[in-house]
């Protein structure tokens, strides 16, 4: 390597490593040579050399090779990979709580086909950012690409393991489904991870007992290329097949799971998208009054910054003490850690549960709608809206130049008007009087695109109407 190549290594390894992962186009950021340095840096920073690191991979094309090479960089630093094959990002999660072994799940979730990445755990399914371990792995595979992976004393070894049905067993463990009413479900796997997840915990799959559902699959061939889709039910645009398909099927709702299937969304039997703040304020409940039943007096519940004001209203109303956070899945485990917090809900669909090690798990949040829901007589939709009854826009993404620019021209418009916050983002909440509709709006920079994310809530919907207009024309100016 020239002395030239040297900065190049570093920047290109700066631009593929996030804030909370590693996410890349294959073959210009993300190539083997990248992905085995990464390995090995892996297995120094979780302290790895005589122990076990879990290696799994989505469907993409990608993927297989990439594990393939991020277990020889960490072979050569001496770990031992269990190699788990085709799995979901959470069912990754589980092998590395059930075995307290660090993991390494290659997929880019619901980035198109042309990209690739990595999401690390310490044991424990412990989360790792730039800031707690991802800087320094990512400083140590650029040492290891200009100078070499050096051997450790005793090469580490490969093995293969199979962990789904343990994973669908411990999954139907904390939630029993058995005793619902049968349901109808039209579940969209996007041609990711859950066409095989889904069959192994909500059918016969794996070898459990049958459920009442009727499940009507859609895409789920396992085709990285995905080529029905975009497998980001985020989008609306990803939704309208199984909000179709709902309906013409006559079912109670509908379920679509992301590429790497650790986030899930609800669409109710009208076709109607159930808000994700809507089933994190229904699984706070659920969860809350569980442990309560155990005898725990002091509970709480995270949900972050963005979650509708429905959420945090609810966990209190439970007697129970409503956590707020930043956007981030690793951030959010460490919390789910540090308060004892039995449950944690995101805008975007990650919830996150104290039984399954703090760590996010999309089928978790499923399969307690799924027993609530089939608890009682009630359409999903009649359901959704006891717990939605505020105006949320979803998230609206702006491509921006500028962030700086933007957050000034928001910031002199609302001044006098509004609170501020910098938690994450900019938070702007409306100062208004009792007898005024309250509105609140949060801006904050994509961690992975040059966007501007935006999400804004009011008590009605020409509330919150009126000050997304305002503030989109803010940004877009």
């Amino acid at each position: 390597m020239t002395p030239a190549e040297g900065p190049e290594v570093r920047a290109r390894l700066h631009a593929i490593v996030k804030a909370y992962d590693v996410r890349g186009i294959v073959g210009e950021g993300l190539t083997a040579e990248t992905v085995e340095a990464l390995g090995a840096g892996f297995a120094d920073e979780v302290g790895a050399a005589g122990g076990r690191i879990v290696v799994g991979h989505d469907m993409r094309d990608s993927s297989p090779g990439f594990a393939a090479a991020f277990a020889r960089g960490a072979n050569l630093r001496g770990a031992d990979v269990v190699a788990i094959g085709l799995c979901s990002t959470d069912e990754s999660y589980f092998a590395s709580g059930s075995l307290n072994a660090p993991a390494a799940m290659f997929t880019a979730s619901h980035n198109p086909a042309t990209y690739n990445g990595i999401k690390f755990s310490r044991a424990g399914a412990q989360g790792i950012s730039l800031d707690t371990g991802l800087g320094a792995i990512r400083d140590r595979a650029a040492d290891y690409l200009e100078q070499g992976i050096p051997d450790a004393p005793v090469a580490g070894t490969v093995a293969t393991a199979d962990v789904l049905a343990d994973y669908a067993a411990h999954l139907r463990s904390l939630v029993e489904l058995g005793g619902i009413r049968p349901l109808k479900i039209v579940v969209d796997a996007g041609n990711g991870m859950g066409g095989l997840t889904v069959p192994a915990v909500l059918g016969e799959a794996a070898g459990l007992p049958e459920l009442p559902l009727e499940i009507v699959p859609l895409y789920f061939e396992l085709d990285g290329t995905f080529p029905n889709h975009e497998a980001n039910p985020l989008e609306p645009a990803n939704l309208v097949d199984l909000q179709r398909a709902v309906v013409e099927h006559g079912a109670d709702l509908g379920l679509a799971f992301d590429g790497d299937a650790d986030r899930c969304f609800v669409v109710d039997e009208l076709g109607g998208a159930v808000s994700p703040s809507a089933v994190a304020a229904i699984v706070a409940v659920r969860e809350i009054e569980r442990v309560r039943a155990t005898g725990e007096e002091e509970v709480a519940v995270i949900h972050n910054l963005i979650t509708s004001r429905f959420v945090p209203e609810t966990i209190e109303n439970e007697g129970a003490v409503a956590v707020r956070t930043r956007v981030g899945h690793s951030l959010i485990k460490d919390r789910m850690r540090e308060t004892g917090a039995v449950f944690g809900g995101e805008h975007s669909a990650h919830y996150y549960f104290r039984d399954f090690w703090g760590a996010d798990n999309g089928m978790l949040a499923a399969m307690h709608v799924l027993a609530e829901f089939g608890a009682q007589d009630a359409p999903l939709s009649e359901l959704a809206a006891r717990f939605t009854p505020y105006s949320l826009s979803g998230e609206i993404n702006s491509v921006v130049d500028d962030v700086p620019a933007a957050y000034t021209r928001i910031v002199e418009a609302y001044t006098g008007r509004a609170d501020f916050d910098e938690l994450d983002g900019l938070t702007v909440t409306g100062i208004t009087a009792e007898s005024e509709p309250f509105w609140w709006f949060n801006v904050r920079p994509s961690n992975t695109e040059p966007l501007l994310r935006l999400n804004v809530e009011g008590a009605d919907a020409p509330t919150m109407a009126a000050v997304r207009d305002e503030v989109l024309a803010l940004i877009r100016a």
